[in-house]
């Protein structure tokens, strides 16, 4: 399903409109509080939007992390387009099966990617452990009509053939994730499908 075609679609959606409401909100919140000279940790990235938008914002250096390999080209170009080729990296790597493949970071995301996994929990639980300072999650709201939506997307995929399955995870239990590691939530808020989540070292 991710192949380079679908890569390329999402640079192209990127440079026509940008992060999406619910994203700017995230990137604000956490800009607001002070990003320079941090490092960005982006888990599941893609073409590494989010890790830009922080690194035009003041952040120091940025990473992505994927587990596929198809979109290494297509962040690398975003990175030069804005400037920021010395000042990021691409790696693919699977972090649950290989913890130590990547260092920890002051800011680590995970933007859309907790619900591409039936082991979205112990995903947010890795990530919690590799953040120094905030770790910001966008996931799908635990709302009839998104498990609905997603259970409708899955029986296409099942048609289709294709392996893929997303999920759709109990909020509290993301949220114990990040707790288990000493986080505590700061922010949130949500649109009509997607809800984000930021945490901070707990007091």
């Amino acid at each position: 399903m991710f192949k380079p075609r679908f890569a390329r679609r999402s640079l192209e959606r990127y440079r026509k409109r940008g992060l999406d409401r619910l994203e700017r909100r995230m990137v604000a919140s956490i800009a607001g509080s002070g990003v320079d000279g941090a490092t960005v940790l982006e888990i599941g990235g893609g073409i590494g939007t989010i890790q830009a938008e922080l690194l035009a914002a003041g952040a120091a250096t940025g990473q992505v992390v994927e587990l596929v390999a198809a979109y290494e080209p297509y962040a690398r170009e975003l990175a030069s387009e804005k400037g920021l080729g010395d000042r990021t990296s691409f790696v693919v790597a699977d972090i649950l099966e290989s913890p130590d493949s990547v260092a920890p970071a002051d800011l680590v995301v995970l933007n859309r990617v907790v619900c591409c996994t039936p082991d979205g929990v112990e995903l947010v639980a890795a990530a919690a452990l590799l953040t120094r300072r905030r770790l910001m999650l966008v996931y799908p709201r635990d709302v009839w009509w998104m498990r609905a939506g997603i259970g409708g997307m899955n029986a296409g995929f099942r048609v289709l053939r294709r392996s893929f399955r997303a999920f759709v995870h109990r909020p509290a239990a993301i949220a114990g994730a990040a707790e288990a590691a000493g986080l505590a939530l700061t922010e949130s808020g949500h649109g009509v499908g997607w809800e984000f989540a930021t945490f901070g070292p707990a007091a």
